[in-house]
């Protein structure tokens, strides 16, 4: 009998070849899944899987109480931004007005805020979260008053660490240190294994919170060129290894924040394989692993770790609860230090909190949600992407994410992005300017929107007004 991941991807595979060839075209309506089991045999697994795998290629929508109906999208030829050409020196330079421009308002209601990198409110279980506070604060000595041994709740690691096996790890609950957040548990590893003056690696375009925490530990950052679908680009990585120049690399690699590039899983074997050949540590920032549109969560650098070299950080605050600052570390081999450095520098990691976000991975709700948000996403990077076609000027070139929350945006090289900001804002929008995704002079004709918020007829229409700005 056939592998059933054989079949559903087989099958996928036939009927994007049905959409390409015209068999299939714009708006027909697909076999419902009950259809498909019975004129196949398939299992309803199979065929669910295949339809997911199908939607997650932007070729196929699902339209509630409707079924699936191929995309407009499948239609197109979407012309993706280019890579990134950093030149391999290290610079620094300010980015830090522009930034705190854009952050500034990001709690005012009346903007609607397409530069924010965390889900809107409406998406997140706040009654269900609300119900574990009060069950954390029964369970909890002193009612989540005191201090947590400095490895961090014991309940949360030991879910973190069963969490695990949906990347294909086998951690244990001893294998993870509790942070206050995804970038805390970036800084606890810098600060470990970095000292001013050291030389670290990063993808181009890279989130300008890890760039502004290197910079103020004194660090230098090597931009690598960086391809906006697979990631950053092996050869480069590799020459700019063998220079032994570099201390540490930090990287995204999944839905890497701003691009949304997915590094397939051959490249994170030969990363971490490059890691170990040259003794480098790599800092892995996988906070949007669990957002994935496909059939099945990607696998990340540290499944292929066994040397300990990778040190995987991640957190709840892009799929669960960005306030409640529930992060972690699973460091390998430097674990001893990385817990020395978080005596020093945060001892305790927030009690109540990190106790309601273990019981919620716990009792599966956790699993539940993530399968209604990433649904959700999906279905909003769609209409992102479609809209944006339709209203931005012709050639503009848009990222097509296979996860996360951010579309890449590449614009003709006369619009600068910072200067559009300003004009954006005074309708009340909020872009993220691509400047300040590098410390080099590049981006600066490129965007960042994020897709977290409800999709809704003013948002459509924000987004078509930011197309109306371009075309002046």
């Amino acid at each position: 009998m056939k592998n059933s991941n054989y079949l559903y991807l087989q099958f996928a595979d036939r009927i994007e070849k049905q959409i390409k060839s015209g068999v299939l075209n714009v708006g027909d309506k697909l076999p419902s899944i009950r259809e498909v089991c019975a004129e196949t045999g398939y299992s309803m697994s199979t065929v669910s899987k295949a339809y997911y795998e199908i939607e997650s290629r932007s070729l196929i929508e699902s339209r509630p109480q409707s079924g699936y109906y191929v995309s407009n999208i499948s239609a197109r030829t979407i012309p993706e931004p280019s890579p990134s050409s950093p030149i391999l020196k290290c610079l620094n330079i300010d980015r830090e007005d522009l930034i705190d421009q854009v952050y500034g308002n990001m709690t005012d209601p009346d903007i609607t805020m397409l530069s924010l990198g965390f889900p809107s409110n409406e998406l997140l279980p706040i009654a269900k979260l609300n119900k574990g506070m009060v069950q954390a604060m029964r369970q909890l000595p002193n009612s989540g008053t005191s201090y947590e041994q400095v490895k961090g709740n014991p309940n949360l690691r030991r879910e973190i660490a069963r969490w695990s096996f949906t990347w294909g790890g086998s951690l244990s609950e001893e294998d993870i240190i509790t942070m206050p957040g995804c970038t805390s548990a970036i800084s606890h590893c810098l600060m470990t294994l970095t000292k001013p003056g050291d030389t670290i690696i990063t993808e181009s375009p890279a989130y300008f919170g890890i760039l502004q925490l290197a910079k103020s530990l004194g660090l230098y950052i090597m931009e690598l060129p960086t391809n906006m679908t697979t990631g950053i680009e092996l050869d480069a990585l590799k020459k700019a290894l063998s220079s032994k120049k570099v201390k540490l690399c930090l990287l995204m690699s999944n839905f890497s924040n701003p691009s949304g590039s997915m590094m397939p899983a051959e490249h994170k074997i030969e990363v971490v394989r490059l890691m170990e050949f040259y003794n480098i540590p790599l800092i892995e920032d996988d906070i949007h692993g669990d957002l994935y549109f496909g059939a099945s969560r990607p696998t990340n650098c540290k499944t292929y770790d066994e040397s300990g070299i990778v040190l995987c950080c991640s957190s709840v605050s892009k799929t669960l609860a960005p306030g409640y600052r529930v992060g972690w570390v699973s460091p390998g081999k430097f674990k001893k230090e990385i817990l020395r450095n978080k005596i020093y520098h945060t001892l305790s990691s927030p009690t109540i909190t990190h106790q309601v976000v273990g019981d919620f991975l716990k009792n599966g709700r956790y699993e539940n949600h993530l399968r209604k948000i990433r649904q959700i996403l999906h279905h909003n990077c769609t209409n992102y992407i479609n809209t944006v076609l339709e209203s931005f000027p012709k050639g503009t070139k848009v990222s097509q994410p296979q996860g996360g929350f951010f579309l890449w945006i590449e614009l003709d090289k006369s619009v600068d992005t910072a200067a559009f900001y300003h004009l954006a804002m005074q309708h009340k929008i909020s872009i993220a300017p691509g400047r300040i995704f590098s410390f080099q002079d590049q981006f600066s004709n490129c965007m960042r929107l994020s897709f977290g918020l409800v999709w809704t007829n003013e948002l459509r229409e924000s987004i078509q007004t930011l197309g109306r700005l371009l075309h002046r």
